[in-house]
């Protein structure tokens, strides 16, 4: 107490002062330990320790009912709900169950443990409801995935706050109905609501999910208005939408403004690269976010690996793998479907199988990208029985599954079993094929030689048929020597796409196998008059985490004559061993000693000999290929990884080729 204060008082009133004083100082005790008491309550329930915390503090409980909140909410990460039903018993005994806030309490811990039913019961039965109660119920539903009963409840809401808005945008966006949930946030708007940056967030995800750049535009225009640019839930929503509807500058032009990042900005960012196929730069924002002293977490992971991925790049992700151990993150089972497809993309399929054993959970996605990697390495038995093991363990497969099965059974020539997978998905697991599935299913007629059931397939189907699969086709034409299906096939490939070179060369190639090189010259008159141009062969390696590339026929290499000298003595000794270089895959008109040296420069050959040149003996050679590959550098790649007793793994456009002791694993079915 203020000194000047006991001298106003004056001497006659010590008596009084020093009963003032005295109260004073029993009041501040008091505070103190009541305020230590509920410390440690408090702490007890965040640790989880609930029974304890009731036996310690149960006075206190029964003469303050509201505490029971506390251990409410410690019953919801646990997922408690006997405990949370024990406690319901308690509070209805201490007559404190007219309670709103604790009513509200156990219907957040209902709602959140997903006891829908239990939650609507107690709802029905509270004595006084307040908005916060529907608030709780509506996030109830969309939690359990009964969207219908969550719009059941705002319908009948006689009032609601911005918070009831927002749950039922969000929702409605979770669902993917995202034109409605902009409908919603229009209507909230009209009726004055103001959003925050929740509603924001959540209606910028569905400008996102339609990709829609006008819409999105005009939301950053409100945001502008609101002065909300800035708050990092919406600059990130911003960035995220502008990147997914494919204006990437845009995107990274929001994140670049804001005055500070967290780690959902710099995922933001990374994964809108990701996305947009700029893998490169996604491993540049990787190390520059962590130059900026951010951790990545299990986002900024599965952004990374998956460029890894499509880079085939093995030393940077055995690296990033290595970090996501370090981080905590790498048995997240996200993390993990990106590490099997990273490995399984870098040829590394062992390492694959490797990071599946290693996680204990069942999990669809994580199985589904096994049976992928399985079939993109030509195992198909393997992916049968993966797919067997899951149905045995009741894990139900989805239309990604089967689209990975049909795959699998495409690249290893097994028709029948193929399409009884594709009637399992139709008939016992009532999924709806898609474009990609039909395409899988017109690959393995094709390969099989059951052309005309292909063609019927694609002109009978209740999807708009694409290039892609029509060109599935006319590369089923190649195979079985088709050119009057190939010249119909290709008509309606460049109907769709005039000016993709893909359909011109395939039937280019038809030709020139059967010699009928008139024919090759008018396709390549027609490729000229149109100023299409054929995609070069592109192949590239690793050696010593440096990426080596190389183009057919390319002389621009500082080590091409070595490459060049290398090549032509190993070719002496594959003919020595019974190699016939195939003249027939050089689609010009020229001499048989110009079509060798034309086979020779293949990008895959030269790649082959600067690895062979420059590993270790006995190193594995991993190749990457844009396109696919031909049937001479099959031939000779096999005869190579017998002379030099080099396993040497080849990705092309189609699948992965494990050459070994002069075998290929596709077992020449590609």
């Amino acid at each position: 107490m203020d000194r000047s204060c006991l001298c106003i008082l004056g001497f006659s009133s010590k008596l009084n002062t020093r009963h003032t004083l005295a109260k004073y100082f029993f009041c501040t005790v008091t505070s103190k330990i009541a305020s230590k008491v509920s410390e440690e309550f408090t702490n007890l329930c965040s640790k989880g320790h609930i029974k304890e915390a009731f036996e310690r503090f149960k006075s206190e409980i029964f003469a303050d009912p509201r505490l029971f909140s506390n251990l409410i909410k410690s019953c919801i990460p646990q997922k408690s709900l006997s405990l949370g039903k024990q406690l319901h018993s308690l509070i209805i005994t201490s007559g404190c169950s007219s309670d709103k806030f604790v009513s509200n309490h156990l219907l957040n811990m209902y709602s959140k443990i997903g006891e829908s039913q239990t939650a609507l019961t107690l709802f029905d039965h509270m004595p006084i409801r307040n908005i916060m109660s529907c608030n709780i119920l509506i996030n109830g539903y969309v939690q359990s995935g009964d969207l219908e009963s969550a719009q059941k409840v705002f319908d009948e809401m006689p009032e609601r706050n911005v918070a009831t808005w927002n749950a039922m945008v969000a929702s409605l966006i979770q669902f993917e109905f995202n034109e409605q949930g902009l409908g919603l946030f229009s209507e909230m708007h009209e009726l004055n609501f103001l959003p925050d940056e929740f509603t924001l967030g959540s209606v910028l995800r569905g400008c996102a999910g339609l990709r829609s750049l006008h819409a999105g535009r005009q939301v950053h225009a409100y945001v502008m208005k609101c002065g909300l640019e800035f708050n990092l839930v919406v600059g990130s929503s911003l960035s995220h939408m502008y990147m997914k509807s494919g204006s990437l500058e845009e995107g990274e032009k929001v994140i670049k403004s804001m005055p500070i990042r967290n780690v959902v900005a710099w995922n933001t960012l990374i994964a809108g690269k990701a996305q947009n196929g700029y893998s490169e730069g996604v491993l540049d924002q990787y190390n520059m976010m962590k130059m900026a002293g951010f951790r990545p977490d299990k986002i900024t992971f599965v952004s990374v690996i998956s460029s890894c991925s499509e880079l085939a790049t093995l030393g940077p992700g055995q690296q990033i793998h290595a970090e996501a151990i370090k981080a905590g993150a790498s048995l997240v089972v996200a993390v993990i479907s990106s590490l099997i497809s990273m490995y399984s993309k870098c040829g590394c399929l062992e390492d694959s199988i490797k990071a599946f054993l290693e996680c204990e959970q069942e999990d669809l996605v994580l199985w589904s990208a096994m049976i992928t990697a399985y079939g993109f390495h030509g195992r198909g038995d393997e992916a049968i029985k993966l797919f067997e093991r899951m149905e045995r363990q009741e894990l139900e497969a989805n239309d990604v599954t089967f689209l990975s099965l049909l795959y699998a059974c495409s690249h290893c020539g097994l028709k029948k079993k193929g399409m009884e997978f594709f009637d399992l998905m139709l008939n016992k697991y009532g999924l709806k094929p898609k474009l990609e599935h039909y395409t899988c299913v017109v690959d393995l007629l094709g390969r099989s030689g059951c052309l005309e059931e292909a063609e019927a397939m694609i002109r009978s189907m209740p999807i708009k048929a694409d290039a892609i699969i029509w060109k599935t086709l006319l590369s089923a034409c190649k195979i079985h020597k088709n050119a009057d299906m190939a010249k119909r096939v290709a008509d309606e490939v460049i109907r769709l796409y005039p000016q993709e070179s893909a359909p011109y060369v395939l039937l280019s190639n038809i030709h020139a196998s059967a010699k009928r090189w008139q024919d090759v010259s008018e396709v390549r008159k027609a490729m000229r008059d149109r100023k299409i141009k054929k995609e070069p062969g592109i192949s590239w390696l690793e050696v010593k985490n440096q990426v080596y590339q190389f183009c057919t026929g390319d002389k621009s290499h500082p080590k091409s004559m070595e490459i060049d000298l290398y090549l032509k003595e190993l070719t002496s000794e594959m003919k020595l061993r019974g190699y016939v270089p195939d003249t027939a895959a050089v689609l010009h008109d020229m001499d048989n000693e110009e079509k060798e040296y034309n086979l020779t420069h293949h990008s895959e050959k030269l790649a082959i000999a600067f690895g062979l040149m420059n590993t270790p003996s006995g190193v594995p050679i991993r190749i990457m290929k844009n396109l696919r590959v031909c049937s001479d550098c099959h031939v000779a790649i096999k005869y190579i990884s017998e002379i030099k007793n080099r396993e040497i793994i080849v990705r092309d456009a189609s699948r992965f080729h494990h050459f070994k002791n002069g075998r290929c694993s596709c077992g020449d079915y590609w």
